[in-house]
């Protein structure tokens, strides 16, 4: 018969068997007094003491590496972000973070949003660590996101290219100005001009999610002028805009609208030209389903990818251009 004094009789069976050491405990779960560790790191001299720290974490580290310890995220505590707003980063890997249940699940979580937060291309360092949770609340955790971001967020570049198939050259240059608007948004300008009278315009940007919308979304206009005079004796203007409606792992989904503009200024262009000249439009919509199971994107050894691409012209207007391409 147990004794009524004795504490462990009292203990419920089912609140001791439900309970969840902390990383730190030994194989049985018990936690050594503050004090009494204090008492023995100070008889210990500095050799020694550093082993004990050694053996502790390496005792730690065998456990995490054989045993799955249970943890729960009570907190996502975001820091360094001066522009980007928290709750663009919260929609990126707060799901995933909070979704672990052991340490282990917890650290890899860790590593895949810190591998999406790096893939907004917004930050210059990403740094993810795992703190102590409330006292009050034993075998929770706050996950804290430190994020660097850029101090100049303006890049661009520029350059003379040329194309010896073709005996052209061509000066292009770009701007690129990122976290706008504090969404990751990226914005872009392009300019090249062609020494045979081709000249292309474009500004875009992109987002990787905004407000509800989970998927990213793409916008761009452009303008393209090429002078054909010296080969085929006309000159056409291209005015588009294109957008990026659904972008997921497998699926694609963007439309374009094109106004074109086909002018013979020296009425020397061939018939199948003049029948041309004049003014058209292209809307069409376009949609992609792909699939990639290669080991590697460059010099992939086994797997498999699929890409499937369906355009179709012609949706509103009946004077336009109307075809389906697949």
């Amino acid at each position: 018969m147990a004794n009524a004094a004795d504490p462990a009789a009292d203990q419920n069976p089912k609140d001791a068997g439900s309970r969840v050491p902390e990383p730190w405990a030994g194989a049985d779960g018990e936690v050594a007094e503050e004090e009494d560790e204090y008492e023995d790191e100070e008889e210990l001299d500095e050799p020694a003491a550093a082993a004990l720290v050694r053996e502790k974490v390496q005792s730690v580290f065998r456990r995490l590496s054989t045993d799955p310890v249970g943890i729960r995220v009570h907190d996502v505590i975001i820091r360094g972000n001066a522009k980007t707003r928290d709750e663009l980063i919260e929609a990126e890997v707060a799901d995933l973070l909070r979704s672990a249940t052991t340490v282990q699940d917890l650290l890899s979580a860790a590593a895949d949003a810190s591998a999406r937060l790096r893939g907004l291309d917004v930050f210059e360092a990403v740094n993810i660590t795992l703190d102590a949770g409330p006292p009050e609340l034993p075998g929770t955790t706050n996950v804290v996101i430190e994020v660097v971001e850029p101090a100049i967020p303006l890049s661009g570049n520029a350059g003379v290219y040329s194309k010896p198939e073709a005996k052209a050259w061509s000066v292009e240059g770009a701007v690129k100005w990122k976290n706008l608007a504090g969404y990751a948004d990226i914005w872009d300008a392009s300019v090249a001009y062609g020494f045979d009278q081709t000249t292309e315009v474009g500004v875009g940007v992109s987002l990787p999610r905004f407000k509800s919308i989970p998927t990213p979304l793409m916008a761009r206009a452009s303008l393209l002028s090429q002078d054909w005079m010296k080969f085929s004796s006309y000159k056409e203007r291209l005015l588009g805009l294109s957008l990026g409606l659904l972008s997921t792992r497998h699926h694609d989904l963007s439309y374009n609208l094109t106004w074109r503009s086909l002018t013979d200024p020296s009425r020397l262009a061939s018939t199948s030209i003049r029948r041309q000249l004049g003014h058209n439009l292209l809307s069409a919509l376009k949609y992609t389903y792909k699939i990639d199971q290669r080991d590697s994107h460059i010099r992939p050894t086994k797997g498999y990818a699929f890409l499937s691409s369906s355009q179709v012209g012609g949706l509103w207007d009946n004077k336009g251009l109307k075809f389906f391409r697949q």
